[in-house]
């Protein structure tokens, strides 16, 4: 299954964009923006995306690509367990 990453247009100011630009330039994934992903709270504090639908929070943008990557790391970890 293609990772599904979603970003909130509201969560942009924190330089999430260039993440998600990252993001989509390969073609395994799907990334998709929302004017809005009902996180008002935490959109406002930090950067933040969600992976397949679980929330990937980070202190700094910078952080946010690999804490992303990480995340898809897992799922497809979990699987591939599944798949044994």
């Amino acid at each position: 299954m293609r990772p599904i990453i979603e970003f909130c247009a509201n969560n942009m100011h924190f330089g999430t964009d260039e993440v998600m630009e990252q993001l989509e330039e390969n073609p395994d994934y799907d990334v998709i923006e929302y004017g809005c992903l009902s996180n008002c709270g935490q959109c406002y504090m930090t950067p933040f995306a969600l992976v397949n639908g679980e929330v990937v929070i980070t202190d700094k943008v910078e952080d946010l690509y690999n804490a992303i990557l990480a995340k898809i790391a897992e799922a497809d970890a979990w699987n591939e367990l599944d798949l044994d």
